[in-house]
C-alpha cells in the first residue's frame, strides 16, 4: 500500500523556486535552536523533510533521533547524507512511543501539516525532560511580502495556500496571535518567539537582486524582532513549573 506522505517527497527534491527561501530558513533556525541549547545532549526531530536541518543539528547533539513516517522521504535522505549518525524512526507522530526523555524537542515546520497540531504538541509533551526546551517553527501567513500583496490588492486572502503549500502537504498558515493560541492550548509556556527570515519582496523579486550572502544574514538578523513580519515563527517551549 502507497503512503499517502511519499507523495510529497517530490517538494523536497529541490527543483522549486521556493528552494531559496527553504534553505535560507533551513540553516538559520537550527543555528537558532543550537545557541539556544547549550550544554543539551539529546534531540528529538519531527520530521525529515530536506534533510538539512538533521544533517546540521547532528553537529551539536550526541543523541540525536528522528520521526519520520515516509519511507521515501527517509530513503531520499540517507542517499543524500549516507554518513548521517541520526537514528530514525519510522512512524506517525501520533503513534510514537519511547522511555526516553529528551532535553530538546523540534517541531520544525510540522505544525502546518498535520490534522490536529494541538493533540501533537500535547502527546509530545512526555517525552520532553522536565527542564527540556521545545522549538516550534512555522509558516507565517501575515510575512511582509503577503501583507503588501494584500494592500496591493494581489492577495485578497493571506491565508490562502498556494500550489506550493499542497505539494508540500500544507493545511494551514499560522500567526502569532494562533500559534500562540495552539500553544497554550497545548499546555506550554512560552519562553521565547522570534522571526525568521525578513523577507520584503517576493521570492522571484529577491532572487533577481541577487543579494550578497551578508545581505541575506542581516534579513535573518533583522526577523528576530519581528515575528508577526518575518518568513517563520521560531517559539521556545518549556512545562510549566510543578
Amino acid at each position: 500500500m502507497t503512503n499517502i506522505l511519499d507523495t510529497h517527497v517530490q517538494a523536497y527534491e529541490g527543483s522549486s523556486i521556493y528552494e531559496f527561501d527553504n534553505q535560507i530558513q533551513l540553516q538559520w533556525y537550527p543555528e537558532r535552536v543550537a545557541q539556544f541549547s547549550d550544554g543539551a545532549h539529546s534531540l528529538l526531530e519531527l520530521g525529515l523533510g530536506h534533510g538539512i536541518t538533521a544533517n546540521m543539528f547532528e553537529k551539536h547533539f550526541s543523541r540525536h533521533v528522528v520521526i519520520d513516517a515516509s519511507r521515501a522521504v527517509i530513503d531520499q535522505f540517507r542517499s543524500r547524507f549516507p554518513d548521517s549518525r541520526a537514528e530514525i524512526v519510522e512512524a506517525y507522530f501520533e503513534n510514537f512511543s519511547t522511555e526516553e526523555r529528551f532535553d530538546v524537542i523540534v517541531f520544525g515546520y510540522i505544525l502546518e501539516h498535520v490534522d490536529d497540531p494541538v493533540r501533537i504538541l500535547k502527546h509530545f509533551r512526555q517525552f520532553l525532560a522536565p527542564e527540556g526546551r521545545m522549538f516550534v517553527t512555522v509558516p507565517n501567513a501575515e510575512v511582509l511580502n503577503r501583507r503588501l500583496g494584500h494592500l496591493a490588492g494581489l492577495l485578497p486572502d493571506m491565508q490562502e495556500l498556494s500550489d506550493y503549500d499542497h505539494l508540500l502537504g500544507h493545511k494551514r498558515y499560522y500567526t502569532v496571535h494562533t500559534l500562540t493560541k495552539d500553544i497554550l492550548e497545548a499546555g506550554y509556556e512560552i519562553k521565547r518567539m522570534e522571526g525568521i527570515y525578513l523577507k520584503p519582496l517576493t521570492t522571484r523579486q529577491m532572487l533577481s537582486l541577487n543579494f550578497d550572502a551578508n545581505i541575506i544574514r542581516a534579513f535573518c538578523l533583522a526577523a528576530i524582532d519581528y515575528p508577526e513580519l518575518s518568513c517563520g515563527i521560531l517559539a521556545e517551549l518549556t512545562l510549566p513549573a510543578a
